[in-house]
């Protein structure tokens, strides 16, 4: 095969230019304002080469996108309307990781294209579906395929600054802001926007490799043994999908690695609001639904954590594209309940009350017959699985959030209305949630329809009963979209591939990560909290 290199082609007429050749290790390049269309790949053979970086910046050097090309994923692009787009030029930056270095001209320039973009995003802010539709018992399935590549009004960037809430009488054809982003410029003044032409390319100040997981919200963390999770997913600052999707957690010392090349095979595409579950007995990870601007997935993912392979399911079976759904495993079978879904356009999108269940041994899904009172649909739930039973708690339906709890009977496949007592939580969606012990779960953060959050409670299965929880360092700050898991605590003699068996009462830690709060901010800290602390 040819030598090893990278190319990026700059709208649909212009010819592929090579940005990175065979003993080159990193490239800056500048991009005039008005490309609509950019692409990276490359060619030949990458030898001992790992990956190479990818980060566009702005021309103050605030990064737009970052992205990698691997082994596995040679392409990358980004388009106008999209991914955002650059109205006073922007500067590419490319890095080899692993390899020879030597240093490539960065002399290389676009020439200035005549076309002007069609629009500049505002301050961008995330929005919850619109609309809160009752579907019939058959229309779901006949719209699976329909929804597809229509309008993903959740969530999408807003003109708006203060958030608002939407009133009954307006509810069918709008959107609701979750929380608000910082005024963190996306357009240009008249002044700034004209840039000396043949200007040097600048080199971001972010060149070199992530150490840790940009700052995000609803991602997926899922634990797989008691020193390793894994990160999947998720969205950022200014409405961008994370180009930097997965991650590996060793808990032992809170240490980040990069997980895109450490697997093979199809790896899921960005998304946000989609569920990512481990089961035990087969050591695989289930990545099911979400979205992506105008894209709806029903694809189910496996990554299998033993051999490190994607594989992408060819499944029977009907299953809506859903995402902020809650997903389940019990007995080796997945339980889907909820979600958003689409519907085609004018129609706004709607929430499910359907469950859907897949067979990973059969690759299908199919609806099983429920009973009981069941929830009112709703996304951005949480669902916990304890002792043969799920319980449902919160979510929305917008307007309308919950705070609401139900049970569904796994053996008898009947729901039922919980009646709680002590202080309940207040009506909320995105919320965190995690299993404590056999008896008791956490609930922390969240979005109310107008903020994010930041109290946490505790519910006990045993008693029905709430309790309110006093933890400084758990309710200091609001928190949407983010993740809350408990593992095993451990010394740390930092990450090995050996899975250590600790007994069932080995002390719990919590651990925290990603979500956004009220000021437009996406977190990218993670840290812990022994679960002796969580006391009411």
């Amino acid at each position: 095969m040819d030598d090893f290199g990278v190319y990026a082609i700059f709208g649909v007429d212009e010819p592929p230019q090579q940005i990175l050749r065979r003993e080159g290790w990193q490239s800056s390049i500048e991009i005039q304002p008005g490309v609509h269309l950019m692409v990276l790949f490359s060619r030949g053979d990458w030898g001992k080469r790992d990956s190479v970086s990818v980060e566009l910046a702005d021309e103050r050097n605030i990064p737009i996108n970052m992205g990698k090309l691997t082994p596995f994923n040679k392409c990358l692009s980004w388009e106008s309307g999209e991914d955002g787009v650059w109205s006073s030029g922007a500067t590419l930056t490319v890095k080899l990781i692993g390899g020879t270095t030597e240093f490539l001209d960065p002399g290389l320039t676009l020439s200035q294209m005549e076309c002007t973009p069609e629009c500049i995003p505002a301050v961008p802010a995330l929005r919850e579906c619109p609309g809160k539709r009752k579907r019939s018992p058959g229309q779901e399935e006949e719209e699976v395929n329909e929804g597809r590549g229509k309008e993903n009004i959740c969530p999408k960037a807003s003109e708006k600054v203060t958030p608002q809430r939407q009133s009954k009488s307006n509810h069918r054809g709008g959107q609701t802001r979750l929380f608000s982003q910082k005024e963190e410029p996306t357009t240009t003044s008249s002044s700034q926007s004209h840039k000396a032409k043949g200007k040097q390319a600048k080199t971001p100040s972010q060149t070199a490799p992530l150490d840790k997981p940009s700052g995000r919200w609803g991602q997926t963390l899922c634990p797989i043994d008691p020193q390793t999770a894994i990160l999947i997913g998720g969205q950022g600052a200014r409405m961008q999908f994370c180009k930097d999707p997965i991650w590996k957690l060793c808990t032992e010392d809170l240490s980040w690695v990069p997980a895109e090349t450490l697997a093979e095979g199809p790896t899921p595409e960005a998304r946000i609001g989609h569920t990512a579950t481990y089961d035990p007995e087969s050591k695989r990870i289930f990545v099911f639904g979400g979205s992506k601007h105008k894209k709806w997935f029903n694809d189910v993912h496996i990554l299998d954590t033993q051999t490190w392979h994607w594989t992408l399911v060819e499944a029977q079976g009907k299953v809506p594209p859903l995402a902020y759904h809650s997903c389940s495993m019990f007995r080796g079978e997945l339980f889907v309940f909820g979600g958003v879904f689409p519907r085609p356009h004018p129609e706004p999108d709607g929430c499910s009350d359907s469950i859907y269940i897949f067979n990973p041994e059969m690759a299908i899904w199919y609806q099983p017959i429920v009973n009981g009172d069941k929830p009112a649909p709703r996304s951005g739930h949480s669902a916990c699985v304890m002792q043969g039973r799920i319980f449902v708690f919160g979510g929305w339906d917008t307007p309308v959030c919950f705070n609401d709890m139900f049970m569904l009977d796994l053996g008898l496949m009947e729901f039922s209305v919980v009646k709680t007592s002590g202080t309940a939580p207040s009506p909320r969606s995105w919320h965190g949630c995690a299993v404590l012990s056999d008896s008791s779960f956490l609930i922390h953060g969240g979005y109310n329809g107008n903020n994010a959050l930041s109290d946490a409670f505790i519910f006990n299965t045993d008693t029905s009963c709430w309790s309110s929880l006093a933890c400084p360092q758990l309710c200091s700050v609001p928190r949407a979209g983010h993740s809350i898991i408990t593992m095993p605590t451990t010394c740390k003699k930092g990450c090995t591939d050996e899975q250590e068996e600790l007994p069932e009462s080995a002390p719990q830690t919590l651990l925290v990560f990603g979500g956004g709060d009220n000021e437009g901010s996406f977190f990218s800290d993670l840290f812990t909290i022994p679960a002796e602390e969580l006391r009411d």
